[in-house]
């Protein structure tokens, strides 16, 4: 077996319960036949992937010295992996409009990678992947919650986002230092209505941006209408505020009386 490399995070998942019970939970949504794996390595959840459903299957995978690995291991994915980062990969080169994505997510670009997911919402129909625990339970977080932030936001707002189990550092090797977590996000067949959603997500940043204090001071700068600053809500701090509550608050910026 390949060493870890820490400079990518890497923690390869080893065990066989763990990585059968990630792919059954991303087959209990019904989604298109296009799958990305992000971060593939050894195959851990590739071979479920490939024998539970005919699947269209696509990987980017960072680390060059697995390429030649999976390909061995699976040899119809030979123009199927993509030997770049995650983070800066063109979804358009799946050929599909509408995919999904699985992975055991690299710890140290998790929040980019979600980040990415909420940028690329109208393509990216529903995510399982595994996250520090720390991350997934901000992801689920609901409001008036501590760790109630930027992405469960701006996620809730387009996404159904479920936590589905904890995975023990026993689960890879090398074990990491922390417990990891597992969740889901389906993308929600309403969407909101938002009238300017590049205000909305400046809003909650600027809002989360300085939680401690309250929305009038943190959010002053983005606000032209000093009357509409004595709206109560205003006295509340960004974690106070619901996801609807969010949206609402934007859209009132965006389109004010």
């Amino acid at each position: 077996m390949l060493q870890a490399k820490k400079s990518l995070g890497q923690h390869f998942l080893t065990d066989e319960n763990i990585a059968r019970k990630i792919v059954d939970a991303f087959y209990e949504i019904n989604a298109p036949d296009t799958i990305l794996e992000v971060g593939p390595g050894q195959g851990a959840l590739t071979k479920y992937l490939l024998t539970d459903k005919p699947c269209n299957y696509f990987g980017v995978e960072l680390d060059q010295r697995m390429i030649p690995l999976l390909i061995s291991a699976f040899p119809a994915l030979e123009e199927r992996i993509f030997n770049e980062d995650i983070l800066t990969f063109d979804f358009s080169k799946t050929g599909s409009s509408q995919l999904t994505i699985i992975g055991n997510f690299p710890y140290n670009i998790s929040s980019q990678i979600l980040f990415k997911v909420y940028d690329h919402k109208e393509t990216v129909q529903h995510v399982v992947g595994m996250f520090q625990k720390e991350v997934a339970k901000r992801i689920v977080a609901g409001y008036g919650n501590k760790e109630y932030g930027i992405l469960s936001v701006l996620l809730q707002a387009f996404y159904d986002v479920t936590y589905l189990f904890d995975v023990s550092a026993g689960c890879f090797s090398p074990p990491p230092k922390i417990t990891s977590g597992v969740i889901r996000l389906v993308r929600k067949e309403q969407q909101p209505l938002l009238h300017d959603e590049e205000k909305f997500r400046q809003l909650v940043k600027s809002g989360f941006g300085q939680r401690r204090k309250t929305l009038r001071n943190s959010l002053r700068h983005m606000i032209n209408h000093v009357t509409f600053l004595h709206d109560p809500v205003f006295d509340k701090r960004a974690e106070q505020l619901s996801v609807g509550s969010w949206i609402e608050l934007s859209n009132r910026v965006a389109t004010p009386a």
